[in-house]
């Protein structure tokens, strides 16, 4: 497997019950980052969902993580959580210039995150979806739709995410909808169904399972797989166990 077929990770790296079980007893919180980033191939970063950060938070987060590391971004929660998503282009603005290009060539999709309640109207999200810019400076930027509402899973809303060239996040969550496969030109999954009751938080059979779909998914697009809910303290286990059976280890230094 080629590093760039297939990124794999988790959701954001500070979390309690890591320490200790996923980083190595003692490691100092400044330093989980760089440890993350050298045994995953891509955290998805929860954080810019909820508050704004600065140029120069993205370009510290970018200078800890090795050549080839990407993140995600969940673009910011005021332009998706509001009755009019047409309104949303002063708050998708203020996103963008907060500084995510810094990252450089680690910036990967961004994420656009609905509330489950926030139905499919096809005038108004094709409005929202005209707001996002396509690039900034020399970056391109990918999108992804997380959307929540089972009004979305149609062919209306398909055509919309064709015509704008936007991805549709695919989950095996019990709570929310899915296409039964990641749709667009990145394919983005966000796996929710962790179990504490099995080391690596899904049975080896899942895993093998999902190892092969990830392979099939890469096979025309670049890929993403996050370990994001469930038993959350599997997730960076989970995350490992399938980089290992997509033949990628991490960096011996």
């Amino acid at each position: 497997m080629k590093r760039a077929d297939v990124r794999v990770g988790v959701g954001g790296w500070t979390y309690e019950p890591w320490r200790d079980n996923f980083y190595p007893k003692g490691l100092p919180h400044a330093r989980e980052l760089a440890y993350a980033s050298r045994h995953l191939t891509a955290i998805e970063i929860n954080g810019t969902y909820y508050s704004g950060f600065k140029p120069e938070h993205f370009r510290k987060w970018a200078a800890e993580t090795p050549d080839g590391f990407v993140f995600s971004l969940k673009a910011t929660r005021f332009a998706t959580n509001r009755k009019q998503l047409a309104t949303a282009g002063e708050s998708i603005r203020r996103f963008i210039d907060s500084g995510p290009t810094e990252m450089g060539a680690r910036l990967g999709p961004i994420v656009w995150q609905f509330m489950p309640t926030k139905q499919f109207d096809a005038e108004d999200f094709e409005a929202f979806l005209a707001l996002l810019p396509a690039k900034e400076g020399s970056h391109v930027l990918r999108h992804v739709m997380d959307v929540r509402h089972p009004t979305f899973i149609s062919p209306d809303y398909q055509a919309l995410a064709d015509k704008y060239g936007v991805s549709t996040v695919f989950t095996d969550s019990d709570k929310y909808p899915s296409f039964d496969e990641p749709q667009g030109p990145v394919a983005y999954a966000r796996l929710m169904r962790s179990d504490a009751a099995y080391v690596n938080g899904y049975a080896p059979k899942a895993l093998d399972e999902w190892a092969e779909r990830a392979r099939k998914w890469a096979a025309g697009r670049e890929t993403f797989v996050y370990f994001i809910n469930g038993a959350k303290e599997k997730a960076p286990a989970a995350a490992g166990a399938l980089l290992d059976r997509l033949g990628w280890k991490p960096p011996s230094d």
